[in-house]
């Protein structure tokens, strides 16, 4: 089959507009939430899955041709010098020398959108899906880079990703503060929190995280929940929802870490626990319409869906990047009777 018929089939019901709009400078948390456009229909209308991929993830083992053309379908907005797209979930940003990766493809997406003096380079990724930030100015890029970091010493939130949680937080909404390192068990790097990390494990590579949550609706032991880090670290925000007992559906890296007993959950040892499939209860399972092979596919359902960008002039209000949901993560909050307010 053409690879381009598959990917017209993939990115149907994905490729829409990008909503850019300046924001309010008392714009409050969960602001873009309003601007959502939610699928109409329902998870029983959409059916079983049966054995077809989870709609909105980039098909597999696909030529570097063939990403470029999914990448340039996936550009959503391009003012001067900036690009934006809204990656599809299964792209890496980075990877080893010879995988197609984000930044591979960086010269070809260029020259396919006519950038010819300047190559694209990232300004702002998500290892997720959702706003990816590109552009051909070294100078802009430069800004934009000071912008975020400066936002980030202020504690001024300018991402915020939604996410589909299994569990409920018991707080609607707070701070997640945790200390997290790296650390390579049995063949992989996995991120593992710290305990009261000392002077010494700071300078060795443990790093103070911070994020904020709010859960915008509950359902089905699920819950939908909106989360702006404050700092950067590999995997923070899976990690924060799993010490909140929460962890993301289709998080196959870091669920294992939460064990259940009657009815109740607690941590388990982040470095005896390798990464396995999430394990779903039956009833979530039926109101998914998923069995156990198809849940053990499950995407991740954590989505950056909306950036701040600087106006123009210093006193100029924030602009709103908003990209939609994959498809995948809009069917999920339809079966879960979950919606965006």
């Amino acid at each position: 089959m053409d690879g381009r018929r598959v990917l017209g089939r993939f990115w149907s019901g994905w490729r829409r507009g990008l909503g850019v709009r300046p924001v309010p400078e008392d714009a409050g948390f969960g602001t873009e939430a309003r601007h959502q456009r939610q699928p109409r229909g329902s998870c029983q209308r959409s059916g079983p899955l049966g054995d077809q991929p989870f709609a909105g993830l980039l098909p597999k083992n696909l030529s570097r041709e063939e990403l470029v053309d999914a990448l340039r379908a996936a550009v959503v907005d391009r003012k001067g010098p900036l690009v934006t797209l809204n990656k599809p979930q299964g792209l890496p940003v980075t990877g080893k020398p010879g995988e197609l990766t984000l930044f591979s493809v960086l010269p070809e997406l260029s020259q396919s959108l006519g950038l010819r003096e300047q190559e694209l380079q990232v300004v702002r990724a998500s290892g997720n899906s959702g706003l990816v930030l590109l552009s051909s100015c070294p100078q802009t890029a430069s800004r934009l880079q000071k912008y975020f970091t400066h936002a980030r010493r202020a504690q001024r939130p300018t991402a915020t990703y939604c996410a589909v949680t299994d569990g409920i937080p018991a707080a609607s909404e707070g701070k997640i503060q945790a200390a997290l390192k790296l650390e390579h068990i049995d063949g992989v790097n996995l991120t593992v929190p710290v305990k009261a990390p000392s002077r010494k494990d700071i300078l060795e590579g443990v790093k103070k995280t911070l994020s904020h949550f709010r859960v915008v609706a509950t359902g089905s032991g699920c819950a939908l929940v909106q989360l702006q880090p404050l700092t950067v670290f590999s995997s923070q925000l899976q990690v924060h929802m799993v010490l909140q007992l929460c962890p993301v559906l289709g998080d196959h890296m870091y669920s294992a870490r939460v064990g259940t007993v009657l009815g109740q959950r607690f941590l388990l040892p982040a470095e005896n626990n390798k990464p396995q499939r999430q394990v779903l209860d039956e009833a979530l399972l039926r109101r998914l319409h998923l069995t156990p092979s198809q849940a053990a596919q499950l995407p991740l359902h954590l989505h950056l869906h909306r950036l701040l960008l600087p106006g123009t002039r210093a006193r100029d209000t924030p602009v709103e990047l908003l990209a939609p949901l994959p498809p995948y993560f809009s069917r999920t909050l339809q079966c879960l009777g979950l919606r965006l307010q």
